[in-house]
């Protein structure tokens, strides 16, 4: 086993001017170290390392709920469709995060630290072609926090989709399956 860089990153809860286009390109080529720490350093060590190496990569995204596992994620993307130049698939990221909503509603909760608390893990995998451009990507998840289904903590809530279907009862796509308010249904997603 082998294990390379290691990040720690915080999240400040507010929009820094640290991750832009002019960010991302001064990143781009450069040695690790020769720049201050950086999601976009750590992106770069891995696409050099593709590049070099002809190898698959892996970064890991870790932390507690809030710390921004899912914006690091993001801005990860977000270099490696700039500095791979993939013209028609250069916005890969928002492709595979405009499947988060369906991801959330099925994975995330309210808890007492993070109204949008994702409660399961996700992979990404990014697939280059032979010049190193983006051709594609797949996110897999697997649920982490079974336990939610059947019992929450005080001033907790069960998983989103539970409380969007109660919300759209009196659709009438919807009305067949007989969906209460919230507070009066004991419906468990199993």
């Amino acid at each position: 086993l082998v294990v390379g860089i290691i990040l720690v990153a915080i999240n400040p809860y507010k929009q820094l001017p640290i991750y832009g286009d002019a960010i991302i390109h001064a990143y781009s080529g450069q040695n690790m170290g020769d720049m201050d720490p950086h999601i976009f350093a750590v992106a770069e060590e891995a696409y050099k390392q593709m590049a070099r190496n002809n190898k698959n990569q892996s970064i890991i995204v870790s932390g507690e709920s809030g710390a921004g596992k899912t914006v690091s994620a993001r801005y990860t993307m977000r270099y490696f469709a700039t500095v791979s130049r993939s013209s028609s698939n250069a916005h890969v990221e928002d492709k595979v995060l405009a499947s988060n909503p369906i991801t959330e509603a099925v994975g995330n909760a309210k808890t007492t630290r993070n109204d949008n608390s994702s409660r399961f893990g996700k992979y990404t995998e990014i697939s280059f072609d032979q010049s190193y451009q983006i051709i594609g990507a797949n996110m897999r998840t697997y649920l982490l926090e079974k336990s939610r289904v059947v019992f929450q903590s005080e001033n907790e809530r069960n998983y989103h989709i539970f409380y969007q279907l109660c919300a759209s009862a009196m659709q009438p796509e919807f009305k067949h399956l007989k969906l209460g308010r919230s507070q009066e249904s004991n419906l468990l997603f199993i």
